[in-house]
């Protein structure tokens, strides 16, 4: 199994202090947890992209630039990159360089977004963000993979003979599909022989299950393998400790403060009304390391996934607290999970493994 740390970037007060940061004071947290990630042990650190509050992650290849600055060999994912909103062109552009610069460590998740403001932003509806992601994948694939590219479609002026620069460091990108709940993604990924990535976030386990067993079932449909398909998956939460009693009581307030948000904002759609039930049926990974272990066997079991996301965010937890969770789930948790679960090259690893030097 492959660990990632990922933030969405949200800037938000504490949940339990009130306090709230600059966004400098926020970008670079995000910075120092792509570091303590290196530091630990970690395999990659994802950065989110969106428009919209309470979020700042409007230019994920950009934070990524830095975290690439600054560390050596963790992966660097998008989680998502919003193709539906960008010109490929300008997205190429962008991660081509990061390409270059992290010296090949990149890998790319997809989506097509949602929100209402950003898509007023972009002038991009709920009717067209499909044909949009499609044809922004299509036409990233093209230049990424050929210097000279000529291409017409609905969403851009047309490419004759162009040639965009710098050219990518990796001669083929890895490009994962992000899966929520729309069969659609699944079908496109498996159709082009590209890997998913489920959300895994909001609901219990089950309506993920099914569409990632619709995308192995599509992927051995197109003709493939299915020992190829590869998938990975969310985390609601993490705080480890020893005690699984002092996991529970720890994260009580940070569940109490986001519910209380959700009632605010007048949310009818409280998966989980109470935190037992919560740490019970989310993917959340609350608990002792033997708990996650077993919980995350049951996840593995359900979704088959190589990769995860951990939440790389503090939230309401002390920076010691933090970083004692981080290392606890590295010391005792990962090595089991990484026997158990065998998995392909990402990032740097991938990039040697292909032959991809500085």
């Amino acid at each position: 199994m492959k660990l990632l740390l990922f933030s969405l970037i949200t800037h938000l007060p504490d949940p339990v202090t009130g306090a709230t940061e600059t966004a400098a004071q926020r970008l670079g947290r995000v910075v120092d947890s792509a570091r303590l990630a290196e530091e630990l042990g970690y395999d990659g650190f994802a950065v989110g992209e969106r428009h919209e509050d309470p979020f700042i992650s409007a230019a994920p290849p950009v934070v990524l630039s830095h975290i690439a600055a600054v560390t050596s060999r963790i992966a660097l994912f998008t989680g998502v990159t919003t193709l539906s909103l960008l010109d490929p062109v300008r997205a190429f552009e962008d991660y081509s360089t990061l390409d270059n610069l992290s010296a090949g460590r990149l890998e790319l998740i997809i989506g097509k977004g949602n929100g209402t403001a950003q898509a007023e932003l972009f002038d991009v509806t709920a009717a067209d963000q499909w044909a949009r992601l499609r044809s922004g994948y299509e036409l990233l694939r093209q230049l990424w993979e050929s210097e000279s590219v000529t291409w017409s479609g609905d969403f851009r002026p047309p490419l004759r003979a162009a040639k965009a620069l710098p050219r990518p460091l990796q001669p083929r990108l890895r490009i994962w599909h992000g899966s929520a709940t729309s069969r659609e993604s699944v079908e496109y990924a498996a159709r082009h022989g590209d890997p998913i990535f489920s959300a895994n976030v909001t609901n219990p386990v089950e309506p993920y299950a099914e569409l990632v067993a619709h995308y192995r079932e599509q992927w051995a449909a197109h003709g493939r393998d299915p020992a190829d398909a590869l998938v990975g998956a969310g985390t609601a939460g993490l705080y480890v400790t020893k005690n699984s009693q002092d996991a529970v009581e720890a994260y009580r307030p940070l569940f109490a403060a986001r519910q209380a948000a959700m009632v605010r904002a007048q949310r009818s759609d409280i998966i989980f009304p109470t935190l037992e039930d919560f740490v019970e049926r989310s993917s959340a990974l609350i608990g002792s390391p033997q708990q996650i272990l077993d919980k995350l066997g049951r996840y593995h079991e359900a979704l088959g996934h190589e990769v995860i996301t951990l939440p790389a965010d503090r939230d309401g937890f002390t920076a010691a607290q933090h970083r004692d969770s981080l290392e606890l789930f590295q010391a005792e948790v990962a090595p089991e999970l990484r026997r158990r679960v065998p998995s392909r090259p990402i990032g740097a690893e991938r990039a040697t493994s292909e032959g991809i030097h500085a």
